[in-house]
């Protein structure tokens, strides 16, 4: 594998609506369904040898517009699901918010001390991301372009590794949907790459809002 490109799937309802999502499988909001046409188009005419996807159908239907724009094959990876947010999925910021100490705050200053209640440890999620690039690199040995679509939480944590960022810090990155980072493992070539977006709205639903 030569480059690795993140994407982060296009705008979902939930992240429409600032909602924590999470594990919870959300499709894509009419804006990230366009996001997702755009992150596809701009692909046309590159490199790409192959797409790999979280199975959540967020994911899943931002992988299929590029397929559908590049013409190659789709491989549905479990370990690129997004971490599981427990009891906070389906509660909105302000919700999280108004609850006693602002949990929210505390989690994006630091999310692995403030772990939702019944939340996935960042640590596991960074671990099987990082499983996950490993078996897609060991596929392509010859120096291939290949494309993983995945969430702004798994995303983070891998790019927090090839930083050499703490798992605490990992807010501080910005991961916007339908946004683009490149890799030359573990050199991060680009972040948040977001051009490809212009006139579509590219601000929607970034990082530490609703993952």
């Amino acid at each position: 594998m030569r480059t690795l490109l993140l994407a982060r799937h296009g705008q979902s309802v939930a992240n429409a609506s600032r909602r924590f999502q999470g594990s919870q499988d959300v499709p894509l909001s009419e804006l990230g369904h366009r996001q997702a046409a755009a992150l596809g188009a701009s692909l046309r005419g590159g490199r790409l040898t192959h797409v790999y996807s979280s199975p959540m159908e967020r994911a899943r239907l931002t992988a299929g517009a590029v397929v559908a724009a590049v013409g190659v094959s789709l491989t549905i990876v479990d370990d690129l699901r997004e971490l599981s947010l427990g009891e906070w999925e389906g509660c909105t910021v302000d919700e999280i918010r108004a609850r006693p100490g602002d949990p929210y705050a505390r989690w994006v200053r630091n999310p692995v001390q403030h772990l939702p209640p019944g939340g996935e440890p960042l640590a596991a999620v960074q671990q099987r991301a990082l499983r996950a690039v490993e078996a897609i690199a060991a596929t392509h040995p010859d120096g291939d372009d290949v494309l993983i679509v995945s969430h702004g939480g798994l995303i983070s944590a891998f790019l927090a590794h090839c930083l050499g960022m703490p798992l605490g810090s990992i807010w501080r990155l910005t991961v916007g949907n339908g946004s683009l980072s490149r890799v030359a493992p573990p050199r991060v070539l680009s972040l948040n790459e977001t051009a490809h977006l212009a006139g579509v709205d590219a601000t929607a639903g970034g990082p530490g809002l609703s993952p």
